[in-house]
């Protein structure tokens, strides 16, 4: 493990979870606050460890690695938090199996393909879902506790957001899948490991240090 700024904003990601999760099951009000706060730090550090990486040249294979876990961990977490607390309830918690599903998926294929040294660029919709994930499981995280948007309740502002990002969920999902699917035929056999290092590595389109999902 590389000790730098970088790796270190994506392991407080980490250690933001459990904080987070222990303040949703504090009924009070200002726990909900807090725990959006602390939401909303490691949110912010999701796009601070890549951005510090790439400026400062610290790029790392951990950090390539603990990145898109940390990510991962964060939304799962959080997903299943909300419907524990009732948060999410009867159809509403379709949107976030849909995601949990898609991320499953995603990074089984991307496991795959890592085999085959072929990569996957992140798409611009791609970003969009996250971004309007975020936003949703930000709104849940508040709750009834949060303020009226006109005829919305902050609660309602999250459950329809969460719709939006399942729905760009299946597009995107759909997508790599059948980027995946072109990969999966007996010509693309994995590259055994002494072979490896005998191989020119491959030129990079895009920046490994991110993966958004």
């Amino acid at each position: 493990m590389e000790t730098n700024l970088p790796n270190v904003l994506t392991l407080s990601r980490i250690v933001a979870i459990p904080v987070v999760c222990l303040l949703l099951l504090v009924n009070a009000a200002w726990a909900a606050w807090l725990a959006l706060g602390v939401y909303t730090v490691a949110c912010v550090t999701d796009f601070l460890d890549g951005y510090l990486a790439r400026t400062w040249k610290q790029q790392s294979r951990f950090g390539r690695m603990l990145d898109p876990i940390a990510d991962k961990l964060l939304v799962a977490s959080l997903l299943l938090m909300v419907v524990g607390i009732d948060r999410l309830s009867g159809i509403h918690i379709l949107p976030a199996a849909v995601i949990l599903c898609r991320e499953i998926t995603v990074s089984g294929l991307r496991e795959y393909l890592a085999e085959l040294r072929v990569g996957m660029p992140v798409t611009r919709l791609a970003k969009w879902k996250t971004g309007i994930q975020m936003v949703a499981i930000g709104f849940l995280i508040v709750g009834d506790v949060g303020p009226m948007f006109g005829p919305f309740s902050t609660t309602m502002i999250g459950v329809y957001g969460l719709w939006a990002a399942a729905a760009l969920t299946l597009i995107t999902g759909y997508d790599y899948l059948r980027a995946g699917l072109r990969h999966v035929s007996p010509d693309c056999e994995p590259v055994p490991p002494a072979e490896q290092s005998e191989r020119p590595a491959p030129v990079k389109h895009t920046d490994p240090a991110r993966d958004a999902s």
